[in-house]
């Protein structure tokens, strides 16, 4: 599929069965991190399926490549997802998720899995990671691009705002940022825990070229990745700052917003009930104009 091609309802479709693959390796894993892994699979499929080049199928794979940083290692069924619709897993090898000797360990393990570019996992770490690799390419004069999700819960780590302005001190317009911001922590509300806001702000203060989006609307993302490009090209020094304001949860009604599905696996009849609510939600973009 080429990059670009790819309509915002057909980006929604392949989030919507992502989704479905979410709750039944968590479930089938009894461990796991639903909450977090719903709220970006959107922002995840518009850059996998749509915005990155060179990661199209494990056949194209090229090593010039754009990057991708997991920095919130905790949603990574997410990624898995992903990469198993991709082709570079097996689907059935999604049901072996945090199981013994498995590959898909609760946070991405560079070592078993090469396609992931980052072992990540202690929160704070994977914007300094994606800085480095950016650097790098810089250095080299290439043009390929890094993307980084990081969570908002995470952003109250000190190292992310050593990145923040060392980023924008070496002038690293090839990475972007992406906030997961969905309000949730494990232990409350991000507000209650340790306040982030203004996050727009403080992001600019910090010399980043921001871009705030809803994080469930893949027009809104997919325009939000193309300014990144665009501002790639023209040659702007700023690195790029998506905020996407997302929810908790999305796309379970009784997980949405609920703090406690940060890290509780579905039990097999609330599986049911997920997918069942996923598959509607999917018939019912379907039928849209």
């Amino acid at each position: 599929m080429n990059r670009g091609m790819i309509s915002s309802k057909e980006l929604s479709l392949i989030a919507q069965d992502l989704r479905g693959s979410i709750i039944e390796m968590i479930t089938e894993a009894k461990s796991g991190h639903p909450g977090g892994s719903l709220s970006c699979i959107d922002l995840l499929t518009a850059l996998w399926f749509s915005e990155m080049k060179g990661v199209e199928s494990p056949s194209q794979l090229s090593k010039d490549r754009d990057r991708f940083v997991l920095s919130k290692g905790h949603g990574v069924p997410s990624l898995y997802a992903i990469l198993a619709r991709k082709g570079f897993l097996e689907k059935s090898e999604l049901m072996t998720l945090r199981k013994t000797g498995s590959k898909l360990q609760g946070h991405p393990d560079r070592v078993r899995m090469p396609i992931v570019e980052a072992s990540t996992g202690s929160l704070g770490q994977g914007l300094s990671v994606a800085q480095g690799i950016a650097m790098g390419i810089k250095l080299d004069g290439k043009k390929e691009r890094v993307f980084c999700l990081l969570g908002d819960g995470e952003i109250q780590e000190g190292q992310i705002w050593e990145s923040a302005m060392s980023a924008s001190k070496f002038k690293l317009s090839n990475l972007c940022a992406i906030l997961d911001a969905n309000g949730g922590q494990i232990d409350g509300p991000v507000s209650q825990v340790m306040p982030i806001e203004p996050i727009a702000d403080k992001w600019k203060a910090f010399g980043w070229h921001v871009i705030e989006i809803d994080g469930h609307d893949m027009t809104q993302i997919q325009k939000a990745y193309a300014e990144f490009e665009k501002l790639h090209q023209s040659g702007s020094e700023k690195p790029v700052f998506i905020l996407a304001r997302t929810v908790k949860g999305k796309g379970v009604s009784f997980m949405e917003g609920k703090i406690e599905w940060h890290g509780v696996a579905p039990k097999p009849d609330e599986q049911t009930k997920a997918l069942a609510e996923i598959q509607a939600q999917t018939q019912k973009i379907k039928g849209a104009n």
